[in-house]
């Protein structure tokens, strides 16, 4: 039960503005508030009772009780975040760059754990466990993460496909059936080309999945089962940086969590993989 204080930070901007009232009083005040009623809460933040609800729907927690868990799990945490995120300047040494950039992906990292729901990763585990066929689908850096995904379950024996072009990505989406899964990766949710491909792969009756930032956005209402990231960007970068890592560390968790689902046939696919590449590529002994 954590990740209450980054649901909030991450919803922030889009909230209505009595809504607003609550969060900012939260995040000044959080543990303050795990003691709180809603009544407390509206009365010190200048807003209403109603409004306190109506928050934490739109956080996406179940309710005040919900979120007040939430953010004792972050309090309990406290620690983790004592170390303060630095922006990269211009001209940094390359000593104060090895440990800001650390920092940054060690934050980003956690924050994702936070706000990922066990359940929700439960249910991919499953879906992809059990699929006939995984189509992968990113665009720019998250397309590296795609393609992760397919050498990841490729070596284990499961059928994926990871498209970069968009005529590819939607030829595709349209044979799925209800036995495929299409997981679509975008940081943002917002990536045009890949939210006819999500739609298309829903027609055809496969189960999607988002993994984006927190928040609403259009590729996560297409979802079925929706995973986030939380990254800290630098705001002078040419690509991807914290969020790539992000969403490397949850490809890497379902990876692991499918390969252990049926550990005898992982074992063997992998085996198979590794002669298969030895025989063919490796160098001869002098």
């Amino acid at each position: 039960m954590k990740g209450g204080l980054t649901l909030l930070r991450e919803n922030l901007q889009r909230i209505k503005p009595s809504e607003k009232h609550a969060a900012n009083y939260i995040l000044a005040h959080p543990a303050e508030v795990v003691q709180l009623t809603v009544k407390e809460l509206a009365d010190r933040s200048g807003s209403s009772e109603a409004a306190v609800i109506r928050l934490c729907k739109s956080i996406g927690v179940t309710g005040y009780k919900n979120l007040k868990l939430k953010i004792v799990g972050d309090l309990q945490n406290v620690s983790a975040d004592k170390g303060v995120f630095h922006e990269i300047k211009p001209n940094d040494t390359v000593a104060h760059l090895m440990e800001a950039i650390a920092e940054k992906h060690t934050q980003s990292i956690r924050k994702t754990l936070l706000v990922n729901d066990e359940a929700a990763m439960e249910a991919v585990v499953s879906a992809i466990a059990h699929a006939r066929k995984i189509d992968f689908y990113g665009v720019g850096a998250s397309y590296l993460v795609a393609e992760d995904g397919e050498q990841k379950f490729g070596r284990i024996g499961k059928w994926c496909t990871a498209y970069s072009d968009a005529h590819q990505q939607l030829a595709s989406a349209a044979n799925l059936t209800a036995d495929d899964v299409a997981f679509a990766i975008s940081y943002s949710g917002e990536t045009e080309q890949l939210l006819p491909v999500l739609q298309q792969a829903k027609q055809s009756g496969a189960t999607t999945i988002a993994m984006t930032k927190v928040g609403q956005n259009r590729l996560q209402e297409l979802a079925d089962i929706k995973l986030f990231t939380v990254a800290r960007e630098a705001q002078i970068r040419s690509a991807a940086t914290s969020s790539r890592i992000v969403q490397m560390y949850v490809m890497d968790i379902m990876y692991t969590a499918v390969a252990g689902r049926n550990y005898n046939h992982t074992i063997e696919a992998l085996e198979k993989s590794r002669q298969a590449i030895q025989q063919t590529f490796q160098t001869e002994q002098k």
